[in-house]
């Protein structure tokens, strides 16, 4: 199964849904594909779309997940991250009224140096990146929660009189 999550943003992402409609319509992706479409309006007779999927609902679909397609969002790409999901990610673009700036673009180079995801670059022709998962492995994704915790800890034992 492959699970689609555009997020909750305000604004539509239909550019990648129609690439991901497309490449069920090739053939492209035989899997089943479940979407969660937030704001986006979309209808499609070979993907179930739903607006919001609660978080269970969320959970137990995104672990029966072979394959995570996202936009740029932390949330969404670390959830599927800490799963070991095969990530592909594309950024919402200000130019298509998809998001106020460009910023996801930065985040997704960012994940894509570091070896997390797949950044698809062009929604026009998603097939090259549905071929890369096939073989992709994700670096596993390691928490520096408790070393982030334990410096700021040490930092106010030196800096801050008691």
């Amino acid at each position: 199964m492959i699970l689609v999550v555009l997020g909750t943003n305000d604004k539509p992402f239909t550019r990648m849904l129609k690439a991901v409609e497309d490449a069920v319509k090739s053939g492209d992706i035989q899997d089943e594909v479940l979407v969660q479409a937030g704001f986006t309006r979309y209808e499609s007779d070979c993907m179930k779309v739903i607006d919001y999927i609660d978080q269970e609902a969320f959970s137990e679909a995104l672990a029966k997940a072979d394959v995570l397609i996202t936009h740029g969002g932390v949330g969404t790409i670390m959830t599927g991250l800490r799963q070991g999901k095969t990530i592909l990610a594309a950024a919402r673009l200000a130019a298509y009224g998809e998001h106020v700036n460009d910023h996801q673009i930065q985040l997704l180079e960012a994940f894509e140096s570091k070896g997390y995801l797949i950044y698809m670059k062009d929604l026009n022709d998603i097939r090259p990146y549905l071929k890369a998962a096939e073989t992709f492995v994700p670096k596993p994704y390691v928490s520096q929660r408790d070393h982030m915790a334990s410096l700021i800890e040490n930092w106010i034992d030196e800096h801050v009189k008691k």
